[in-house]
């Protein structure tokens, strides 16, 4: 019996709507094409609300995305809003709200993308970075002492609880051994100077690891992993790390694998609700002027239904964009496409079908 999916569209800020308007019809194409049925219910969440109302998220909203069976997020970020209210109110709300303990994101250079990286190609560039995405530094625990004065002192902790760490790294196991992997985890962190937190995480790894024989694991620090990132990207299969780490390495990723343009990722929890973004921000100087790329936001929309049980519709959008990129687009800059933002959707969404 065909399948039926409720999908929360939270659009956001910027070119948000605008990447979000694409992404629809590419996954509405692939929804046709494997005969099951998208119902897009749009919630008005971001800047404008707030400028307006004074609210971020309301409760109201969190429990209706909690009644549906996967968020598809434009962009937050809003220019006439000062930093962190909104990333706060929304974005790390709902990854405590909805315990979006897994921060997904592919790290995968597709043919004719070009990367800064000499003489590396998709053959070169594939692999999944598994961030723990609801403890650590991003807890907000700490404080000020004596603030604004020259004895100032100011304490900001990181949280990490064997469950969360457990979970996380039992999640990137799984991923490790999951179709097209291959079978090699690596934990990336920093032992030798953080020994409290990654004595947890090391000794976490090696317990579980010892349940997956299947899987050849490996450690590095963080810093060594960037650089392993630039020289050596084909070392990787799957990496797992804490919170702050997964957030510096997942950007160092999205240049790699071509830019902000093409880089998307998820907000999972495996038992619930998640939610799908591309990784750029809202990119305001480009609203209204049909130049953003929407790729990363429509590749967004592939691990959406990937992550629903639908694999088949989901590889129907990554080959369309492959496709994309390999026939009709120049660039992957915004205004240098060749085609404007709903031409490329357009093309997507032909391909898919």
């Amino acid at each position: 019996m065909p399948g039926k999916y409720s999908i929360a569209v939270i659009p956001g800020d910027g070119t948000g709507p605008e990447v979000i308007r694409e992404g629809k019809k590419a996954l509405q194409s692939a929804a046709s094409s494997e005969g099951f049925t998208l119902e897009f219910v749009e919630f008005d969440l971001g800047g404008e609300r707030y400028l307006s109302t004074g609210e971020t998220l309301p409760d109201s909203v969190v429990q209706d995305l909690r009644q549906t069976d996967a968020i598809y997020l434009g962009a937050i970020g809003h220019p006439s809003v000062p930093p962190g209210i909104l990333e706060k109110g929304i974005l790390l709300r709902l990854r405590f709200e909805l315990d979006l303990y897994v921060n997904l994101r592919p790290v995968k250079l597709y043919p004719r993308v070009e990367t800064p990286l000499k003489d590396k190609g998709p053959e070169h560039v594939d692999f999944i970075v598994v961030r723990e995405n609801t403890e650590g530094f991003y807890v907000g625990s700490g404080g000020f002492f004596k603030k604004s004065t020259p004895d100032e002192i100011a304490i900001q902790e990181s949280i990490n609880t064997r469950k969360g760490v457990e979970r996380l790294l039992r999640y990137a196991f799984e991923k490790a051994c999951s179709k097209g992997r291959r079978k090699k985890l690596t934990l990336c962190g920093k032992t030798n100077v953080l020994t409290y937190a990654w004595d947890l995480w090391m000794r976490t790894f090696n317990e579980i690891a010892a349940e997956y024989p299947e899987v050849t694991t490996d450690y590095a620090h963080v810093d060594a992993i960037c650089m392993w990132m630039v020289k050596n990207p084909e070392w990787f299969d799957v990496i797992a790390t804490d919170n702050m780490f997964g957030d510096i390495i997942t950007d160092l990723g999205a240049m790699i694998q071509g830019g902000m343009g093409i880089a998307a990722g998820g907000n999972v929890n495996p038992r619930g609700v998640s939610m799908f973004e591309p990784i750029g921000g809202s990119a305001p100087k480009y609203t209204g002027k049909n130049v953003i790329n929407p790729l990363a936001c429509i590749m967004a929309g592939s691990l959406m239904l990937e992550h629903l049980g639908e694999p088949a519709a989901a590889r129907r959008i990554e080959d369309a964009v492959v496709k994309v990129l390999a026939d009709d687009l120049k660039s992957l800059e915004a205004g240098r496409m060749g085609y404007g933002t709903s031409e490329v959707g357009d093309l997507v969404a032909r391909y898919v079908g």
